[in-house]
């Protein structure tokens, strides 16, 4: 049985969905500078492919990806490995339910786990002698769920394609 309102998608292709999550990647490395409230747009691709194809990504593609992360920033090794781990792992505990409903509902439930992972990377960060990067790190788990909409749209467009066009089929 499908959510209400949904319409049936076509399957994923897993190159799109390695491709999404190396452009996510590059955003991420891009020289932000100080702004604050940057969001983490890996956090937000692994968690959408997390939600939507939890089978295909899992924790460990979050480990490696996050592992990536640290390396370029030059952080503490594991540090995002940890958080990206944590976050892959409760999005796809939760992801069943999340799928039920609309997209601006998802964007305000997942929330809570942006909000987790911002914590253990600053937590781990902090454990490790580094001093506190400012109130700024409050505003990027919002954005992050502002642009969970944008995602969903740009990531299942592909999905939402019709295969082949054919005035005799309904779909």
């Amino acid at each position: 049985m499908m959510p209400r309102g949904s319409e049936l998608l076509l399957p994923v292709n897993p190159l799109f969905i390695w491709f999404s999550l190396f452009v996510a990647l590059c955003l991420n490395m891009l020289p932000w500078g100080r702004v604050a409230g940057v969001p983490d747009f890996l956090a937000v691709a692994l968690v959408f492919w997390n939600v939507h194809q939890p089978r295909r990504v899992g924790v460990g593609g979050a480990f490696v990806l996050g592992l990536l992360m640290d390396v370029h920033q030059g952080a503490l090794l594991g540090q995002h490995a940890l958080a990206y781990t944590l976050l892959s792992f409760f999005a796809i505990t939760v992801h069943r339910r999340l799928l039920w409903f609309t997209v601006a509902s998802q964007a305000v439930q997942i929330v809570p786990l942006f909000v987790a992972a911002h914590a253990v990377s600053l937590l781990v960060r902090m454990v490790a002698g580094a001093s506190f990067p400012g109130w700024g790190l409050l505003g990027a788990p919002l954005v992050e769920s502002l642009l969970w909409p944008v995602a969903s749209f740009l990531l299942l467009a592909p999905q939402r394609r019709a295969p082949d066009r054919d005035k005799n089929r309904p779909l």
